[in-house]
């Protein structure tokens, strides 16, 4: 079970050595499964923190069916939705999945920044002191009713100087570290870990869904100079600031592409999938010279087999969606301006997520935000299919780039494999017996 401690059960991936890593992105309207090969890059020119090469080698994608803004809401059709998924990237990849790295979208995604400060007695830094100073944000920070997903050392600092990024082997008097946690409510976890259990899956570690995605669409100089990267999901708007290469704020907003689709829906009287045809083919949030006179056919709900479609012009789909964006986006400045972070973010956005691929987007951010914003991919995977190299699947691409940058976190040491009890090997074998004769 998930502690409320700062934990990372997942095991970096070691330099010189190849391995398998199973990842799973369970979205609002989408559910996601890669299993890849993560073999060692040859020397060269490469993205900071990738000592990889990710290989997919089984891909599975679905729509998603009992989640509804990252929160479980019907535990059967999710346990349905994720076996399928998981299944059809089992068949690809010829193997049988145990553990998935998993992300985190639901339980108000929120972070802080926690200091903690420790004496040395003049003496050389070594691994212990480290683990004494994060140790001492830990008692600070774990909450009863917020479980911890990312807990990354933003920088260190001895007798009051700053800016230090490895400190082992350096003589002071004392160590200060800053640390950032990411956290979420831990009973909206409880129910995705029991999904999950339901489909016999262990959650090999938890990702938020913010950091996945900066992982993949941002390049050197933006994390280390100052970036947002906006991520515009199916039900969820997700943010995360990266500072000097590390990841310094992530925050969650419970709108998405979905509630575009429902606009459209309610103010055009047509279906759910009518309307995301609309928003897919014809929709912007900037309007054109030629959109008063460009008609679109629509069929409203109810409408019988030979009654003639209607017809409305395309700029009122234009009126129907920017007023939503326009709200998402204030909001995410208004919180960013509160937290202070659109000063540490620099002058530079990245929208990504498959909502970011709706035309105009990008401008209408630009004006908005008073930032230089572009367009964000996933970027250094290979053996991905066609449909899947677009902005709706960074966050499953920056999962498979977790592996490689995980052991920056900070992680209590592993307890033993537990063999008995409730939760134990042989008691799990025992209720399958029970349950299987």
């Amino acid at each position: 079970m998930m502690t409320d401690a700062m934990t990372a059960r997942l095991k970096p991936a070691q330099s010189g050595r190849a391995t398998l890593v199973a990842v799973l992105d369970i979205g609002s309207t989408k559910i996601c499964c890669v299993i890849a090969r993560l073999s060692p890059r040859p020397e060269g020119r490469s993205l900071k923190g990738r000592s990889h090469v990710a290989e997919v080698i089984g891909f599975g994608y679905g729509p998603s069916s009992g989640i509804k803004s990252g929160v479980v809401t019907d535990l059967d059709k999710a346990e349905h939705a994720v076996r399928t998924v998981v299944g059809m990237a089992e068949r690809a990849a010829g193997l049988t999945v145990q553990s998935v790295v998993v992300n985190v979208t639901a339980g108000r995604l929120g972070s802080e920044t926690f200091s903690a400060t420790v004496n040395l007695g003049a003496l050389e830094v070594e691994r212990a002191d480290i683990q004494r100073v994060l140790r001492a944000v830990n008692g600070r920070s774990v909450r009863p009713e917020r479980s911890i997903i990312h807990a990354l050392p933003i920088g260190y600092a001895l007798d009051g100087q700053k800016g230090i990024r490895d400190p082992r082997g350096m003589v002071g008097e004392q160590l200060s570290v800053d640390v950032s946690v990411i956290s979420a409510e831990t009973l909206a976890m409880r129910n995705i870990e029991l999904v999950l259990h339901r489909c016999h899956l262990q959650i090999e570690a938890l990702v938020a869904t913010p950091y996945a995605s900066g992982l993949s669409t941002l390049v050197d100089d933006e994390a280390q100079l100052g970036v947002a990267c906006i991520d515009f999901g199916g039900a969820t708007t997700t943010v995360a600031v990266f500072s000097e290469g590390q990841l310094v704020y992530a925050d969650a907003i419970a709108i998405g592409g979905h509630h575009l689709t429902l606009d459209l829906a309610r103010q055009l009287s047509v279906s759910v999938a009518d309307a995301e045809r609309l928003k897919t083919m014809f929709g912007s949030v900037l309007p054109g010279q030629a959109d008063e006179r460009e008609l679109i056919p629509i069929v409203p709900v109810g409408a019988l087999q030979d009654e003639a479609p209607g017809q409305i012009p395309r700029s009122h789909i234009t009126r129907v969606l920017r007023p939503r964006i326009e709200e998402v986006l204030t909001a995410v400045r208004d919180r960013m301006h509160a937290t202070g972070m659109m000063d540490v973010c620099g002058r530079r956005f990245v929208l990504t997520g498959g909502g970011s691929e709706l035309t105009g987007l990008t401008e209408v951010a630009r004006r908005l935000l008073a930032r230089n914003v572009r367009s964000g991919r996933p970027m250094g995977i290979s053996g991905l299919p066609d449909m899947a190299k677009g902005a709706a699947f960074a966050t499953v691409t920056g999962m498979l780039i977790y592996p490689q940058v995980c052991g920056q976190e900070y992680a209590e040491p592993r307890t033993g494999v537990k063999l008995t009890g409730t939760d134990g090997y042989l008691a799990r074998v025992g209720s399958w017996l029970r349950s299987a004769f």
